[in-house]
């Protein structure tokens, strides 16, 4: 386990320093200006598209809405790095770590904006409606099979497991402090739920998310509103902190601008997940009548996720004296923060709170996993072996310390982000080109429609009718 934790340290500080950042900023800047600042000129058609019917129900289809797809993506954004990802980085990264999470949620929206759209346009039909992502266009439209392999393989090393190990580690630390739930009894538990839900398959994971994820992310951001209200005139002084911190005008709790820059974006990224090629998985379930419509709906839930969310745990924090008193770290200091703002049952609601967000993640993640299994091996038996591995990273984590999980989740994610953000690199340029179809026809008053054919050079298309295959249908 020593020869673990040092050699992963020594892999994360490599990664994120010199390869990961550099690609998820630098890309990130290549896409907001390639789609005209999608992520902002487009955010009306964002929420408009949240009550459009097409995105709001799938009946009668194949597959599942665009609302269900976005809440499976949001059940897996949601989660530890909304809450104790943020107290990490706070600790870690001192308050400018929030302002460089603003940076990455700014520039991620582009990102989660393509890589979502890709995903769509490449998606293929499944027994349970449709199933897509990172793996599918990167063979499909690359024709890079060893380079799909091994996307599947990180994504289920990253998702399908260790992240697990992180939720779960999150929810036992946090059940142990509220109410003395032993690990190892919190790890039975969640591996018995977990089980119930993964074998029910993706319409049963998109059932639970639509229904557990809004309804905690909302309580949890009005508990955070009211922190806002109650320490109003703390809130100037706070804003002002994170931004001269960022920038290393100030130091407190925390390290210098490095620390806060480095643990901004890497807790960032592990919270939104933009760029990283898990959401697009999510987003290719969807059925919708043009691809773009799933794009805008991912890219707004990476809004939601790191500047309503994360901000909301940042403010608690910031605005309690455990911050710079207590020396805690992790979910233990957000807790302790809840409840100096609530008293000891904001602690217990924390709890409970993040059972429903980390548990939504692992579901979610588990997903993940297997909609890339078939790029390692199609067998029956490979799913189970991959199910038992998931519940017993879920035991694992429940039971493990803090550092090597997050450590190991860490290193994993770099790896997968990286392959992805190579491939959205080379292949934005086809999520432009349906921006612009989409919106062609969004200024004729139409609802779009997406066909195979409207952009050239495209490769193994196969959930998409072309324009002449459609005319002879309906002729």
């Amino acid at each position: 386990m020593e020869f673990i934790e040092k050699f992963v340290a020594a892999a994360n500080g490599y990664l994120w320093g010199y390869i990961l950042i550099a690609l998820l900023l630098g890309l990130g800047l290549y896409f907001t200006f390639g789609s005209r600042f999608v992520q902002i000129t487009r955010i009306g058609e964002m929420f408009r598209l949240l009550s459009d019917k097409d995105v709001q129900s799938a009946e009668g289809q194949r597959g599942i809405s665009s609302l269900q797809a976005f809440f499976i993506g949001a059940g897996t954004r949601i989660g530890t790095g909304n809450l104790a990802g943020v107290a990490i980085a706070l600790a870690l990264g001192g308050p400018g770590a929030v302002f460089w999470m603003w940076v990455v949620a700014i520039l991620g929206g582009a990102s989660a904006f393509v890589e979502s759209t890709l995903a769509q346009i490449y998606k293929v039909k499944s027994k349970d409606g449709f199933v897509g992502g990172p793996a599918y266009y990167i063979k499909k439209q690359l024709g890079k099979p060893w380079m799909s392999a091994a996307f599947a393989v990180t994504i289920i090393m990253s998702f399908g497991l260790t992240f697990n190990a992180v939720q779960a580690n999150t929810i036992a630390t946090a059940f142990e402090n509220s109410f003395n739930v032993n690990p190892w009894v919190m790890a039975g538990i969640l591996v018995a739920l977990t089980a119930l839900i993964i074998f029910g398959g993706v319409k049963r994971i998109a059932t639970f998310s639509s229904i557990i994820v809004p309804f905690m992310a909302g309580f949890y951001v009005l508990l955070a509103l009211i922190v806002v209200a109650l320490n109003i005139t703390e809130i100037p002084g706070v804003i002002a902190l994170i931004f001269k911190s960022a920038f290393g005008l100030e130091q407190v709790v925390g390290g210098g601008i490095g620390a806060a820059i480095m643990n901004g974006v890497k807790r960032g990224l592990f919270s939104n997940e933009a760029g990283m090629g898990s959401a697009p998985n999510a987003a290719a379930t969807a059925n919708v009548s043009h691809p773009v419509k799933q794009g805008l709906i991912q890219a707004l839930g990476v809004f939601f996720d790191t500047l309503i969310v994360c901000s909301a745990t940042a403010f608690i924090i910031l605005t309690a004296d455990a911050y710079t008193t207590s020396g805690l770290i992790g979910i233990e200091l957000a807790q302790a923060a809840m409840a100096e703002h609530f008293s000891s049952w904001a602690g217990i609601f924390l709890a409970i709170a993040i059972f429903s967000f980390a548990f939504s993640s692992i579901v979610g993640s588990y997903y993940y996993g297997e909609a890339n299994l078939p790029f390692i091996n199609k067998s029956a038996t490979g799913l189970v072996v991959y199910r038992i591995l998931a519940l017993g990273m879920v035991a694992f984590g429940s039971v493990a310390s803090l550092q090597i999980v997050w450590d190991l989740a860490d290193f994993s994610m770099a790896l997968m982000a990286i392959i992805n953000l190579v491939a959205i690199g080379i292949l934005a340029p086809i999520a432009f080109k349906a921006l612009n179809n989409y919106m062609d026809q969004r200024s004729q008053g139409l609802d779009p429609k997406f066909y195979a054919n409207d952009i050239d050079g495209l490769k193994g298309v196969e959930a998409w009718p072309t324009r002449e295959k459609e005319k002879r249908t309906t002729a």
